[in-house]
């Protein structure tokens, strides 16, 4: 009989009413695929959050092993870019959603799936960073192939104190910008600074009603939030500017004009981290691997348990958590 480890499995009954409980499983329970690891570290994103609470339906398959993402090692592989041993990383690819996903001590997942833990950074450290990481250096990537540098002017990061908030304050302040944070805590001043932010604003200015356009007061940005929240934020870009926009914290609406678009030259550039191409994936982890400030990735992390994952997810839901939340497992 193989060996059993602890799992988070989210199942629904006859009148699709979810449960969210901590089972025991075997690989023989696992999905289909051609590598097996066993999980080392992973984390809680906003995504998870929401599977986990049911907030939305992230969800489309039962019974599910929520988790979008974890590093670990190949135990077990018939693909032939891995072998037993490898450090990887995963992320996305419908992990947590469609296919069992890292809240359980192995994974089985597809081959082409992995990508290699860069050398020198631990699975806690790829972790601390995680999906919502890896995908700020996604958007900051994009930037850079628009061709925006500090030179052109500020940049705006919003939901700054959030998971891809905080990395992105990080990664763009190292990279020379003069951020503005925007968050809806400005209790957290102190920590985004920290982090590199040279302005913080409350949320509020960029959560009411939209002009087509307004006084222009960044060049470029980072946007996890969606709805009102990026449509002023396109109404401030000043002209030949771009907001690289990857997240929907605030809604899946965009109440904009074609304003910034027509008039000032405005780009939206659209990130997404889930089916991303290899190449791409690759040298977004060499970058952060390389270019981010390990003692800023330490103060924007805390460190958790596998007991408190369902915690955890419910408090990333409610805004209650600030940075990134590692797994140890």
């Amino acid at each position: 009989m193989s060996e059993s480890f602890k799992a988070i499995l989210i199942t629904r009954d006859d009148e699709n009413r979810q449960s969210v409980a901590t089972t025991e499983l075997t690989e023989a329970d696992l999905m289909d695929g051609d590598v097996t690891v066993a999980v080392e570290a992973t984390t809680v994103n906003y995504k998870d959050g929401l599977a986990i609470t049911g907030k939305a339906p992230v969800v489309r398959r039962f019974p599910m092993v929520p988790g979008v993402d974890f590093a670990g090692t190949v135990v077990a592989s018939d693909h032939a870019d891995w072998k037993a041993g490898d450090r990887v990383i995963l992320n996305g690819w419908g992990t947590g959603e469609t296919h069992f996903g890292a809240y359980a001590g192995r994974a089985r997942v597809k081959g082409e799936w992995l990508v290699p833990l860069p050398t020198g950074l631990t699975p806690r450290e790829a972790m601390a960073i995680g999906t919502a990481g890896y995908t700020a250096m996604l958007c900051a990537m994009a930037l850079e192939r628009y061709g925006v540098t500090p030179a052109a002017g500020p940049a705006i990061v919003t939901g700054a104190a959030g998971g891809v908030g905080s990395i992105a304050v990080s990664i763009l302040s190292g990279l020379g910008f003069h951020v503005v944070a925007s968050t809806g805590r400005m209790s957290e001043v102190g920590y985004l600074k920290d982090l590199g932010a040279a302005e913080v604003m409350a949320r509020e200015e960029l959560s009411g009603a939209v002009r087509p356009l307004g006084k222009e007061r960044w060049a470029c940005g980072v946007d996890s939030v969606g709805s009102h929240t990026l449509a002023n934020v396109l109404s401030m870009t000043s002209y030949g500017g771009a907001i690289a926009a990857c997240g929907l914290a605030g809604g899946m609406d965009l109440p904009a004009t074609v304003a910034p678009f027509i008039l000032r030259g405005v780009a939206l550039l659209g990130v997404d981290s889930v089916m991303a191409p290899k190449p791409l994936r690759v040298e977004a982890w060499r970058r952060l691997a390389a270019d981010l400030d390990r003692d800023k990735l330490a103060a924007l992390t805390t460190s958790i348990g596998f007991d408190g994952i369902i915690d955890a997810a419910r408090g990333i839901v409610e805004g209650k958590i600030r940075g990134r939340v590692v797994v140890e497992m």
